[in-house]
């Protein structure tokens, strides 16, 4: 207990005094020292102590993991446990952000996102995405491309995929837009109004789907836009309605009355007909009215753009502290409060007063104590509840996270260029490219993820991942422990390399005695005891 009124106190002079009423806290405060304050008060307000810092070795892998997409090499973790510098974690998120790193890592977050779980993007979507993180543009910037897009525009073309992977599915469409923009989940409001949630109608799943019932593909496979069509719905009471283009907020978009002859309605309908049949037409024409454009506008308005603003900072929360501040993710209603309402309240604000940069978010989220807290609880009370965020919560690496950290925990740590080395950027677009494959093999983890039996039988049966990663040869770690004539050193170099960190006196000597026991072909045993630390829970893991 001691100990942690010790970490609570430190936190309260580290970070400047304020006052927490109804009114937000100032806009000018830091965003890691609000973060610190609004968790620290919700634990105060219950008596609930919070864990200590993290130690600097699990720190500087969380840290790498969140912003790099990968585990440290040797060279960083050992520079960082050696470095006496008293900034030397700010310096290293400045790095981490700054470095190509960053941008394929940030890059695969915003595919998985987007895709909503599914495999296989186009590599001109991905493309989209890797430049659009290295220039970093604004969200609203992204989320209006993705609406909006230009297919004649080659820079924002790619940025229409979201649209075009569910173009034929208008549910899919509706759905999919409504939750992974605004965090709102409308489908159960689809048949009735939704059950358990007053604040979703029927006319909001209708109003949200009338934004986007008019988008069609043509026949070579291009976005388009019919010049009218409204959405039409049946009540409970079986009365027929015609949905009016509308907001979650419940604002509304009223359609321009344009006068067409019946002859100028045929030749727009012969046309789009002709779009999705002909190989060889034209560019397909454009409507005068756009409602997805009006969508846009509309979300993007001061007063309707909390659903944008809040659901941005949720589901970057989320990514960075393994749960959101609003959870489940899409479900942002009334009923479902945030954990820290004004929290997520002030974190909206300072999102929407700096352009929707996602990186001054990312950058304020790794740089709080929150953030740093250790994942062990060793209170003999029991741990408190996840929303409390008194703890870091242990996170299942994603698929690429862990296929490109398999790759880099089994490579000769000696031959790695150093990732601040002019080499580096094609280095690490190599690693990426080479990951892929397994990173296919692994399960997307959701909510309570446990490891399953396939993977669990890949890294059992796979003969090629154990070629792969395990392999004598001077390109692998194996190769690299080799030629150490040391015992203690192999050891110490192979945790150091996997898990950034020294071997436990009892690791250390049940690998002496493991290795001993394999004295008569010493290869052998290396190379079972590199294998054994990359198919450990402990890297397949964020702690």
């Amino acid at each position: 207990m001691l100990r942690h009124f010790y970490w609570s106190l430190i936190a309260m002079v580290a970070i400047p005094a304020m006052s927490f009423g109804a009114e937000l806290l100032p806009e000018e405060m830091p965003i890691e020292h609000v973060i610190d304050r609004c968790i620290q008060q919700k634990l105060d307000e219950k008596y609930i102590p919070s864990a200590p810092l993290a130690d600097d070795r699990t720190l500087l892998r969380r840290t790498t993991l969140d912003l790099a997409g990968r585990i440290p090499t040797l060279s960083e973790a050992q520079s960082y446990a050696a470095s006496t510098e008293p900034d030397k974690r700010s310096k290293t998120v400045e790095r981490l952000m700054s470095s190509p790193d960053f941008a394929f890592h940030f890059r695969n977050c915003l595919e998985g996102l987007l895709s909503d779980g599914q495999r296989n993007s186009p590599g001109e979507w991905r493309e989209y995405l890797l430049k659009s993180v290295r220039q970093n543009r604004p969200w609203d910037q992204l989320f209006r491309e993705m609406m909006t897009g230009n297919e004649e525009d080659p820079e924002i073309k790619p940025a229409l995929n979201f649209l075009r992977t569910r173009a034929r599915d208008l549910d899919q469409l509706t759905n999919d837009s409504s939750s992974l923009f605004f965090g709102v989940n409308v489908s159960c409001a689809k048949c009735h109004d939704h059950p358990l949630v007053d604040d979703w109608k029927q006319d909001h799943y209708y109003g949200m789907t009338s934004f986007f019932n008019r988008i069609y593909l043509t026949k070579k496979n291009v976005v388009a836009e019919k010049f009218s069509g409204d959405v039409k719905f049946k009540t409970t009471k079986g009365e027929e309605k015609v949905a009016r283009i509308m907001f979650l907020t419940g604002a509304t978009v009223d359609q321009p009355v344009i006068e067409k002859t019946a002859e100028q309605i045929k030749q727009e309908n012969d046309e789009i007909n002709r779009q999705t049949k002909e190989d060889n037409a034209g560019p397909p024409p454009r409507p005068e009215f756009s409602p997805r454009a009006r969508l846009v506008e509309l979300a993007l308005q001061a007063e309707n753009n909390h659903f944008f603003a809040r659901n941005a900072v949720n589901r970057i929360w989320a990514l960075l502290m393994g749960r959101g501040l609003v959870h489940p993710l899409d479900q942002m209603h009334s009923a479902n409060p945030a954990s820290h309402p004004e929290l997520l309240e002030w974190l909206s604000r300072d999102l929407v007063a700096h352009q929707y940069d996602l990186q001054r978010l990312i950058r304020g989220i790794v740089s709080s104590q929150t953030y740093a807290r250790s994942s062990v609880w060793d209170s003999a009370s029991e741990p408190p509840s996840a929303d409390l965020f008194a703890l870091a919560m242990i996170r299942p690496l994603s698929a690429r996270q862990y296929s490109l950290s398999l790759r880099i925990a089994s490579l000769n740590p000696e031959t790695i260029v150093a990732t601040t080395a002019a080499e580096w950027p094609n280095r690490r677009d190599e690693l990426e490219r080479n990951a892929d494959d397994l990173a296919n093999q692994f399960e997307v983890p959701g909510e309570n993820f446990q490891i399953g039996v396939d993977e669990a039988l890949l890294f059992s049966n796979n003969s090629r991942l154990w070629d792969d990663y395990v392999r004598d040869d001077g390109a692998t770690l194996v190769g690299c422990l080799k030629q150490k004539n040391d015992q203690v050193l192999q050891i110490e170099t192979a945790f150091w390399t996997v898990f950034s960190r020294s071997p436990l006196p009892d690791e250390r000597s049940t690998c002496e005695a493991f290795l001993a026991e394999r004295s008569s072909n010493p290869i052998a045993g290396l190379r079972q005891l590199v294998w054994v630390l990359l198919a450990s829970p402990e890297l397949r893991f964020n702690h």
